[in-house]
C-alpha cells in the first residue's frame, strides 16, 4: 500500500497488569497494543499498522519484548499507519476483481524493507527510499523498529514527464530514452556524447545531447532527494542514522543516482537489492523488485493463511514454491 494519502503519527497505549507477579503474557502486549490503537482519526481514514516502538514495564522505558516480565503497568509506544479508506477500498476492489484473494495489506516501505534491509541497518538506524513510478516513500527505521514514514507524490514518473516535455518527444520514448541513456549526474558526461531519440515534428530519430538529456534527469531527482532530506529532518531523527541511506525502486536503477544522493544527504547511501536470494538470482536481485520481494518475505515472516491455488487437477501451495527463492 502506497499513495500520497498514507500519513502516520505516535500514540502510546497504557494498560493495567492483573497479578503481575505473573508476568506479562502476549495478551497483554496485544492489549496494549489495541490502547494505543484507540485514537481519533477522521472517518474517511483507516489504520493500516499498529508498530510496536518500545515498551516501558513499571515505568521502565527501552523495554523490547517485555513478555514474561514481572509488571503491574505496561506502556507501548506505537507507531500508527493510517490511509484514506476511499483509496484502500478501490484497492481492494481492483485486486478482487483480478481474482486475486487479499490476506493482509501492507505499507509498501515496510514490505521493501523486509527484502533489502539488514538487522544491523535496522539496530543502528537507516533511512529506506523506495522511489516508485509516481510515489516516493520514506520508511525511518531505529532500534529494530520503524520510528517514522511518509510517502511523497513524486517518483519516477515526473521524471519521465520532465524528459518528454525537456526534449518534445512522446511518453513511452522518454521512459525508453530514460531506462537506456539516462544518467542523475550530468557532470558525469562527455559534453560531446549524443543519443538518438525519436521527437515530436521530426522525420526518424534525432541526435540529442546525452549531457542535456541528464541535466533534465539531475534537476528532478536532486528535487526529490531534497524533499527527502526535508522530510528526514522534519522527522527529527535526522542524528540518529548511522546507517544512512538506502536506495530501491526502479529509480534507483539510474547511473549515478547514489553519487547525487550523497551530494544532498549528506549520508552514507547504498543501493538496495534483495538479499540473500536463492534461484532467479539475475531476475529478481534489482532494487526494482525489492516492495515485490518483500512483500512475499512479509507474508511468510507474519504466518498469513496459506492459500491453494488449482491448476487442472495439480493443487499448490503458494509458499511452498516461494520458499524456494526466499531468504530463510
Amino acid at each position: 500500500m502506497a499513495g500520497s494519502h498514507i500519513s502516520a503519527i505516535n500514540s502510546r497505549g497504557v494498560i493495567a497488569i492483573s497479578r503481575g507477579e505473573r508476568g506479562i503474557r502476549p495478551i497483554d502486549v496485544e492489549r496494549a497494543l489495541e490502547a494505543a490503537r484507540a485514537i481519533d482519526i477522521p472517518h474517511n481514514r483507516e489504520i493500516l499498522h499498529v508498530i510496536p516502538r518500545g515498551f516501558a514495564v513499571d515505568g521502565d522505558d527501552g523495554v523490547r519484548d517485555p513478555v514474561g516480565m514481572q509488571a503491574y503497568r505496561l506502556e507501548v509506544e506505537a507507531h500508527i499507519v493510517t490511509g484514506s479508506t476511499a483509496s484502500i477500498r478501490n484497492l481492494i476492489k481492483s485486486v478482487q476483481d483480478a481474482g486475486i484473494q487479499i490476506d493482509a495489506l501492507v505499507l509498501e516501505p515496510l514490505a521493501s524493507g523486509e527484502a533489502v534491509l539488514t538487522d544491523i541497518e535496522r539496530e543502528m538506524g537507516v533511512v529506506l527510499v523506495d522511489i516508485g513510478g509516481g510515489t516516493t516513500d520514506i520508511a525511518i527505521f531505529i532500534e529494530g523498529s520503524i520510528w517514522h514514514a511518509v510517502v511523497l507524490p513524486t517518483g519516477g514518473e515526473q521524471i519521465t514527464n520532465d524528459i518528454a516535455v525537456g526534449l518534445r518527444m512522446p511518453y513511452n520514448m522518454a521512459e525508453a530514452t530514460k531506462i537506456k541513456y539516462g544518467h542523475a549526474l550530468s557532470q558525469s558526461i562527455i559534453a560531446e556524447e549524443m543519443v538518438k531519440a525519436e521527437l515530436f515534428g521530426e522525420d526518424g530519430q534525432q541526435q540529442i545531447p546525452r549531457q542535456f538529456l541528464a541535466e533534465i534527469i539531475e534537476a528532478r531527482t536532486e528535487e526529490i532527494f531534497e524533499l527527502v532530506l526535508k522530510e528526514i529532518k522534519r522527522s527529527g531523527y535526522d542524528g540518529l542514522l548511522p546507517a544512512g541511506v538506502v536506495l530501491c525502486g526502479g529509480t534507483a536503477q539510474l547511473p549515478g543516482i547514489r553519487d547525487l544522493a550523497r551530494n544532498v544527504l549528506n549520508l552514507p547511501v547504498r543501493i538496495g537489492e534483495p538479499k540473500n536470494l536463492r534461484g532467479l538470482v539475475d531476475t529478481l536481485q534489482s532494487p526494482a523488485f525489492a516492495t515485490t520481494v518483500g512483500l512475499l518475505e512479509w507474508g511468510i515472516k507474519h504466518d498469513l493463511p496459506q492459500p491453494v491455488q488449482q491448476s487442472g487437477n495439480n493443487y499448490l501451495k503458494v509458499p511452498t514454491w516461494l520458499k524456494a527463492f526466499l531468504p530463510g
